[in-house]
């Protein structure tokens, strides 16, 4: 018979969100729909005492009728996270010291609380460091802090894409022509700013052809859309305007995804997103993928059925 599951979403507030395109929403519209109990609660109020894991937390009632999205609060308390059947850990990069304490806290809770994704995975998964453990699938990449290794990088390959290393959304993402004469001030902004290194990729003019979005479920695909970059941009993240289109996988995307199934499901990272560019993958998004309002608008696949169907059975329903 089937059960209702106490689920809670470690979130960023939901005021913060586009509701009409988030992921989270439509995760926790899916679970309400099945009956299932859900609560919020942000990365502030997660901590760890004697031992324990507590969160303050609240439960939530959602609504989306037409173009009408809502969300109420209410029953705000003290919880133990042991109480729950499951928690989601989708609160959004910066994947920083905050992101980390919160994965150590979730790891200590008992193993009958399934935590999505596995936390102490996505901690040692960063997106843009993860990804290289596929470098065969790469396009050619270096990560460092040390201006001589990068200006070889770029005497080397010409055209260069900079991001943060721990960045997310497209921000802080420059391509850097061959003759740029901003490529000194650019490196020093990023030193200035933090110690962290950078990463430098080979610049892929496939990119004007769009970035696609491909969402893993337990590792198997589950639904695909392609972002095009607006006029002028070499970014394609819909946060800085891409453009989304309906797409399908080449046999070089489908060979990628199986290519990194088997990882994804040993390190139970079990909702996943990759950005692949041409034929080359470029980051494997573990802590809060996104894409799937716009998946399902353009292809009809409700990824968030697939999701809990898959949570369900796990838990043995």
């Amino acid at each position: 018979m089937k059960r209702n599951l106490k689920i809670a979403f470690l979130m960023d507030p939901f005021e913060k969100l586009d509701l009409k395109g988030d992921t989270t929403f439509a995760l926790a519209l899916e679970a309400q729909a099945r009956k299932h109990e859900i609560s919020f609660f942000k990365p502030d109020d997660l901590f760890l005492k004697s031992g324990q894991v507590f969160a303050n937390i609240c439960k939530i009632e959602l609504s989306s009728q037409n173009e009408t999205h809502d969300y109420r609060y209410h029953d705000e308390k003290t919880s133990s996270l042991n109480h729950y059947d499951v928690v989601l850990m989708r609160q959004d990069p910066p994947f920083n010291m905050s992101y980390i304490t919160a994965t150590h806290i979730l790891e200590k809770l008992s193993s009958s609380v399934l935590v999505v994704n596995n936390p102490y995975e996505v901690r040692n998964a960063p997106e843009k460091i993860f990804v290289t453990n596929f470098s065969h699938l790469m396009p050619k990449t270096l990560i460092s802090r040390n201006p001589k290794i990068i200006k070889n990088f770029r005497d080397e390959y010409k055209d260069i894409i900079i991001k943060p290393l721990y960045g997310n959304g497209g921000q802080g993402v420059f391509h850097v022509l061959p003759k740029d004469e901003n490529f000194n001030s650019i490196l020093e902004m990023f030193f200035t700013q933090n110690n962290e290194p950078l990463m430098i990729q080979e610049y892929l003019s496939d990119v004007r052809s769009g970035d696609k979005r491909i969402i893993l479920v337990n590792g198997e695909v589950v639904g695909a859309i392609n972002r095009i970059p607006k006029k002028g941009e070499s970014r394609s993240n819909m946060h800085v305007g891409g453009k989304p289109e309906k797409t399908t996988l080449t046999k070089r995307d489908k060979f990628i995804c199986k290519e990194i199934s088997q990882s994804l499901k040993d390190k139970e990272l079990y909702f996943v997103g990759i950005d692949i560019i041409g034929d080359y993958i470029t980051e494997i998004n573990v802590t809060s993928p996104t894409g799937i309002r716009e998946i399902k608008s353009y292809d009809s696949v409700a990824i968030e059925e697939i999701f809990w169907n898959f949570i369900e059975n796990k838990l043995s329903f």
